[in-house]
């Protein structure tokens, strides 16, 4: 089992997600969370520190782990564990692409993000939803 540490940056209510490029091996063209593999020797923290400051060139200063959620898109066999975090501070700037993976970021609105046609994993839109919900009631 692979767990990966995913990011979704929130401001003003509105969640970021990224449009992988067309050359990524699973979910090309599909809007996802930021994230990757957690490495050894790396905590699940450590992992989503590192794959912002890659991905987007901030660091994450204040989140929240909103909770797991699993893939198997190649086989039920291969099981991915997404452990997602809410992440509502960080130093760096404004978020922008970084490297390869991504095409396109872009803001969205919780449900606007929820009802995207080309999302990477249907149970995104649950975490969204609680993110929102948290998000509304703090």
């Amino acid at each position: 089992m692979s767990i990966y540490a995913c990011g979704i940056p929130i401001r003003n209510g509105k969640l970021l997600l990224g449009r992988r490029a067309d050359h990524r091996k699973l979910y090309p063209r599909c809007w996802d969370v930021i994230g990757g593999k957690v490495e050894a020797g790396e905590t699940i923290e450590m992992a989503l520190i590192r794959e912002l400051r890659e991905e987007l060139g901030v660091t994450p200063t204040r989140w929240t782990y909103v909770g797991p959620v699993q893939d198997s898109p190649t086989s039920p066999k291969v099981v991915l564990t997404y452990e997602m975090f809410a992440v509502y501070k960080w130093t760096g700037g404004e978020p922008s692409i970084r490297d390869s993976e991504h095409t396109e970021l872009r803001w969205f609105d919780v449900e606007d993000a929820c009802a995207l046609s080309g999302l990477a994993c249907s149970s995104y839109a649950d975490v969204f939803r609680k993110i929102g919900t948290h998000a509304a009631n703090s």
